[in-house]
């Protein structure tokens, strides 16, 4: 359970970030998507990330 969730965690950490950067306008990639400089998808993504980050915490913990 304990690697489940540290995977889980990173791969929220991951598109989360990828999300918060698209939103930011800091990545344009790919060109075609909606999330591109859309602050909505900057604050969707820093949620994301966080509970990522939360999850991978708790799982590093856990003994």
């Amino acid at each position: 359970m304990r690697f489940v969730l540290m995977v889980f965690g990173v791969a929220l950490m991951l598109s989360g970030g990828l999300w918060a950067l698209q939103g930011l306008g800091i990545v344009m990639w790919p060109a075609e998507s909606f999330m591109l400089a859309e602050r909505q998808w900057a604050i969707y993504g820093s949620i994301t990330f966080l509970i990522g980050l939360f999850l991978f915490w708790r799982a590093s913990a856990r003994r």
